[in-house]
């Protein structure tokens, strides 16, 4: 599991590119960046804090997706609270438990 106290987007905007950094603030700082072509939030007609809102719910789902972030670490990345998520997550067809129906038998097995 990957724990994160904060993430931190900022984009950066030049005449070439828009610049998509991702900061990790714990003990030690990383940074991503990423490039896009500048006419992209003119594409999707957002504005930058929108784009920024939508990396950032994107890729908390995908790494919960990949069992890469708990949901509640995944919530935090996303900015939204746990219930918000969830409503998120519930809206893309993403369940919110990563039990199969295997450990849900077992589980009831346990219970008799």
């Amino acid at each position: 599991m990957l724990y994160v106290e904060k993430i931190e987007i900022k984009l950066n905007f030049s005449k070439k590119n828009i610049k998509f950094e991702v900061k990790q603030r714990t003990m030690n700082i990383q940074t991503i960046s990423i490039d896009f072509p500048n006419d992209i939030l003119l594409a999707l007609n957002e504005s930058e804090s929108e784009l920024k809102k939508r990396i950032k719910v994107t890729l908390a789902i995908q790494l919960y997706k990949l069992q890469k972030l708990t949901i509640g670490k995944a919530s935090q990345l996303s900015g939204m609270s746990r219930l918000e998520f969830e409503k998120e997550l519930s809206n893309n067809k993403i369940s919110i438990s990563n039990l199969n129906e295997e450990d849900i038998l077992g589980d009831i097995e346990k219970l008799k």
